[in-house]
């Protein structure tokens, strides 16, 4: 693969993650509070868990950024591939959440005193069709 097609891939791949890393945390602990990162300690414990996690998610975010603006720069974007990378890094970090934090580690749940199932299906189910969506558009760009 080419060189500049692998690097455009990844900025995408990290940027999906890091972006929807950062809404699963603004939205689902910060807006909503319905858990943190981490819930099986302390409420103290849980936001400093959210703090990290927060950090991760921006860390990645800008890191696809500079590898972006880099490729950019350079006129090397391949950006279909860019695009699928995204997709494909917000659907399986939405799926990696969804089926080994939630339900494997338990470190937490979507929601606390609800039927979750509703939840668990929607989170998975939205997240496979994303991580397809990117896999099929990576798999059509191939070089």
């Amino acid at each position: 693969m080419q060189k500049n097609a692998k690097r455009s891939l990844w900025s995408g791949i990290l940027f999906g993650l890091g972006f929807v890393a950062f809404i699963d945390e603004f939205v689902f602990h910060q807006l909503l509070h319905w858990h943190h990162f981490y819930d099986r300690s302390t409420t103290s414990v849980g936001l400093v868990s959210d703090g990290l996690f927060h950090a991760f998610s921006w860390f990645a975010t800008i890191a696809s950024l500079f590898m972006y603006a880099d490729l950019r720069r350079r006129q090397a974007l391949h950006g279909m591939r860019w695009i699928g990378g995204a997709l494909a890094g917000a659907g399986g970090f939405q799926l990696y959440d969804g089926i080994i934090q939630h339900k494997l580690m338990r470190l937490h749940q979507i929601r606390y005193e609800v039927d979750v199932l509703p939840y668990d299906l929607t989170w998975n189910i939205l997240a496979v069709i994303v991580l397809i969506a990117g896999l099929l558009l990576i798999r059509r760009t191939e070089t």
